[in-house]
């Protein structure tokens, strides 16, 4: 049996009988789950069972992020809420500096809409309903009380945004190896006017809809890639939905092939369905615009692990093209606010 790149089985299987024992009932086998570009995701099974493990990328992990016990814990502590994730089955810690920490989690069935298209097949009144529930499971993530799940201490809320700011161009420091017009002014604007914060509640940090899983009912049963999730401005973690999904929704299919006209709410949509959960009386301008600026930082990593051949998958020598869109698009943003 071929193993997948980045993942061994033995490993798995060991620490499977030590942390769950009588988990797995035979050998194991594995496979790459296609569609995500940071973090590695595989499907395992034993025959009986499939599970879901997750791993860093191969190589060049940038500082903060990919943190495999940040994601088991919160998917550990929002179980019992009315946020839908899959059950934590267990964490296996780096032994050695050649290994990378993973986790196990529960395999939901279901489908994950990879593109506006794909989402707009379901037909408009279904695709309207699905795209509302996104942001309902958004609204209710941010109302649950942090210390009430067991993470109050998960991260610090006060100077979140300037922390924020702060990280991500650390992170694009990190992975820099070309010029990008523009990424330095739209972080100096983004330092000039940070706003005030909303409030604190437990941020997803990369919210949208191919980060779901949906079952036969359009009902969404399990959120996924809690990698970036913390404590911090729920309003930061809207910006970040609604910017990804104007980019899904995109004639020129940046994200994917895009959906027809109107057969998907628009971001405004989205907003008011939000603010009917969660009122909010603060402007989303630089909050846009700090999304554009976080998933430029984001696709910059991925370009640059791309050049350096260590990525998995398929589709990623499109990804540095659309950095320098979202540069634009961010400055725009804040000159027109």
């Amino acid at each position: 049996m071929t193993e997948p790149t980045g993942l061994d089985l033995d490993r798995l299987q060991a620490c499977l009988d030590r942390v769950r024992p009588g988990l797995v009932h035979g050998p194991l086998s594995g496979e790459l789950i296609q569609g995500g570009k940071s973090n590695l995701t595989y499907r395992v099974g034993d025959g009986v069972t499939t599970w879901v493990v997750r791993r860093p990328p191969l190589g060049h992990v940038l500082r903060t992020a990919h943190d495999m016990s940040r994601e088991y814990r919160v998917i550990s502590a929002l179980g019992a809420t009315r946020v839908p994730v899959p059950a934590a089955i267990a964490f296996c810690e780096a032994e050695t500096a050649d290994e990378a920490p993973f986790y196990v989690m529960q395999d939901v069935p279901g489908t994950i809409y990879r593109t506006a298209a794909q989402a707009a097949a379901l037909g408009r009144d279904r695709a309207h309903a699905l795209a509302f529930s996104l942001v309902d499971v958004l609204a209710d993530l941010h109302t649950v009380d942090p210390a009430a799940v067991g993470l109050g201490d998960f991260g610090r809320p006060d100077g979140y945004l300037q922390r924020q700011v702060r990280r991500w161009k650390q992170q694009l420091d990190a992975s820099r190896s070309r010029e990008l017009p523009g990424v330095d002014e739209l972080f100096e604007l983004l330092t000039a006017g940070i706003p005030a914060e909303s409030g604190a509640g437990i941020v997803h940090g990369d919210f949208r809809l191919d980060n779901v899983i949906v079952n036969g009912q359009d009902q969404i049963v399990a959120v996924l890639d809690w990698e970036m999730a913390t404590l911090g401005d729920p309003l930061a973690d809207l910006g970040l939905s609604l910017v990804y999904w104007d980019l899904w929704l995109r004639p020129t299919g940046l994200f994917g092939e895009a959906a027809p006209a109107g057969a998907l709410p628009t971001s405004a949509d989205l907003t008011r369905r939000y603010a009917e959960r969660r009122p909010f009386a603060e402007g989303l301008g630089w909050y846009l615009a700090f999304a554009y600026f976080k998933i430029a930082v984001i696709l910059e990593g991925i370009h640059y692990r791309h050049l350096a051949g260590q990525t998995v998958g398929t589709g990623f020598d499109q990804v540095g093209a659309m950095v320098p869109q979202l540069v634009d698009a961010g400055l725009r943003q804040l000159r027109e606010a």
